[in-house]
């Protein structure tokens, strides 16, 4: 091999680390997105499209939380402090999240639970935090999380005995899409 074919293969392989170097990073966001909602780790619960199968006599108290990144102009906090319902039942809980601003502004909400064992039992079926919210200027909206506490947490040795979870978001500003931007407030808003 001649000393140019040696400086080739040298530069192709550190082109292969940077390339790959670069689809771990971009893959690691989602990654650890999806490990996080398969294992309710950090606290991130689980979703379904159906309530459950079973209902138990042992009841559990979930508390709600709101917050706003430093840079999020909304006023948002949950309608209710906390709701008590047996292991299994559907709940519903409202956040109301107000625009005071003079712009339209979207938001996305993270969110997670507390105890972090109890991420993997909490399963939400509808929540607001699935879509991207946009709110025009003085825009009041009042937005639904429906869940339930999987049965199965009674049986886990670990996390069996909780009993009070909270369920805390936060909002993020996000970019606002185009077709929003233009739309007039909505029928209703108020306007303080």
């Amino acid at each position: 091999m001649t000393r140019g074919q040696g400086n080739n293969r040298i530069a192709a392989m550190l082109v292969g680390v940077v390339v790959t170097m670069g689809a771990l990073a971009w893959a690691a966001v989602p990654f650890y997105n999806w490990f996080c909602r398969v294992t309710g780790y950090g606290g991130t619960p689980n979703t379904s499209l159906t309530e459950s199968a079973e209902i138990l006599d042992e009841s559990v108290t979930v508390r709600f939380d709101a917050n706003t990144a430093p840079d999020m102009p909304w006023q948002f906090h949950p309608m209710q402090n906390e709701v008590t319902l047996r292991i299994g039942e559907t709940g519903m809980a409202f956040y109301e999240a107000y625009n005071p601003t003079d712009r339209p502004i979207a938001g996305t909400a993270s969110y997670n639970v507390a105890p972090d064992l109890a991420g993997y039992y909490f399963t939400k079926i509808q929540c607001f935090c699935f879509t991207e919210q946009v709110l025009q200027p003085g825009e009041r909206v009042e937005m639904p999380v429906i869940f339930y506490v999987d049965p199965e947490i009674v049986s886990d040795r670990d996390a069996g005995q909780i009993r009070d979870i909270t369920l805390s978001y936060t909002f993020y500003e996000t970019e606002l899409p185009q077709a929003q931007a233009a739309l007039p407030p909505a029928k209703g808003s108020d306007y303080n």
